[in-house]
């Protein structure tokens, strides 16, 4: 009997599998997906909708894009990245003209099937043509670099004022982390981080001083809450909407702006009393009260504080599941940047790792009250089509690094 060619079959699978495939991320990809799925259907639990069903398509989607995207050379991005680029700037003046205005923001395209969130593959593009960018540049000195960060300033700056205007500060400041991590990991000039280390300190003292002349305002005004009563975005040229004034200035001067933490705090106050409610174990899938009977507002419990609802049923123990497997993703992601042989792969490796860092930790801290609100979602978890797919896109480039490390010689 010829063993043979069973043999060259199990040593082929073994070769592709071990090898050419790295099981960590998508494993835990997959359990987030599936917990995501289980959140969405319990903060629903107590209404009619099944965006829960919705999700599962989205997952489908997604794994698609994940496998195509894998499958695919990542240096093809160098040929055909300028073309993915172009065709992302296309919905973000679209959105401007045609698109869906919702909760005071014009931040989705209707496409009868789904709602289309330009930002999204925005993001993609924009850590796309960075890494091309800075892998086809010279970086040194501040003065030997100008002319490469000229080029990102623009092919960065049109993207993100684009989704300024909307306005959706949330995936706005994703980005700035995102370029200064990959500017970092090529070895820019120590100088360039110190200047704009200063420029942000000058930038949130900006802020605070807007803050402050805001809360002047609603004292001089005898105004108890600003929502539908004042414009000070009228009277002032700092570029921030009154809605985002109120959540900066409810998380530093809550007594002031909302001492009955009836309006800008209430859906901090639900979900601090969501988390804090959950004990060890948690109260049990479908179980929570503040999901189930809707003081946590039914709008955000499935998307943006759908972390609040899985730390109130599952408790201390679910929530550090959760972390975990984000761990893993965000530890695999730098892992895999370090396998990288060429600087391409290490920069969208890293790239895309910080993107999901930013992501999980601002998302987590402001259900937990230690940062503003700013609606930024949970990746794979939070309900959303547009924001799964770029995530599944991005977590695929990583993989794709990973299969093509070892056709360096």
């Amino acid at each position: 009997m010829n063993l043979r060619a069973p043999i060259e079959l199990l040593t082929f699978f073994k070769v592709t599998t071990r090898e050419r495939w790295d099981p960590w991320s998508p494993l835990a990809i997959l359990a987030l997906s599936t917990i995501g799925v289980m959140f969405i259907y319990s903060a629903q639990y107590s209404t009619p909708l099944n965006n829960w069903l919705n999700q599962i398509v989205w997952i489908a989607a997604g794994a698609l894009v994940y496998l195509t995207v894998s499958l695919t050379d990542y240096r093809a991005w160098l040929t055909y990245g300028h073309w993915f680029y172009l065709i992302c700037l296309l919905p973000l003046v679209g959105v401007l003209v045609i698109g869906e205005s919702r909760y005071g923001a014009q931040r989705w395209i209707d496409l009868g099937f789904f709602s289309l969130q330009p930002s999204e593959p925005a993001k993609v593009a924009v850590l796309v043509t960075t890494a091309t960018i800075l892998i086809r540049s010279k970086l040194g000195s501040i003065r030997q670099s100008l002319g490469t960060l000229g080029k990102l300033a623009l092919a960065v700056g049109l993207p993100l004022f684009l989704i300024l205007l909307q306005p959706d500060l949330k995936s706005a400041i994703v980005l700035p982390p995102v370029v200064f991590s990959m500017l970092y990991v090529s070895k820019l000039s120590p100088r360039f981080f110190a200047v704009v280390f200063g420029g942000f300190v000058l930038l949130v003292g900006m802020v605070l001083w807007d803050s402050f002349g805001y809360i002047k305002y609603v004292e001089k005004n005898d105004l108890s809450f600003m929502r539908d009563k004042g414009r000070y975005e009228d009277t002032t040229w700092f570029p921030l909407k009154d809605y985002q004034r109120n959540r900066i200035v409810a998380f530093l001067a809550p007594d002031k702006m909302d001492p009955k933490g009836t309006d800008d705090l209430w859906n901090l106050n639900q979900s601090l009393i969501s988390v804090g409610g959950g004990g060890l174990v948690g109260q049990g899938w479908t179980e929570g009260t503040q999901a189930q009977l809707g003081y946590l507002p039914r709008a955000v419990a499935h998307n943006d504080f759908i972390f609040s609802v899985i730390a109130e049923e599952k408790g201390f123990l679910g929530s550090l599941t959760v972390l975990s497997l984000f761990a893993v993703v965000l530890f695999n992601g730098i892992r895999i940047a370090g396998l990288a042989r060429d600087r391409l792969g290490t920069l969208i490796a890293v790239g895309v790792t910080v993107l999901f860092a930013v992501h999980v930790f601002v998302n987590i801290a402001m259900t937990i009250g230690l940062v503003p609100i700013t609606g930024i979602p949970l990746p794979f978890i939070s309900y959303g089509g547009s924001f799964m797919l770029s995530c599944c896109l991005l977590q695929g480039l990583v993989q794709s690094v990973y299969r093509f490390r070892k056709d360096f010689t």
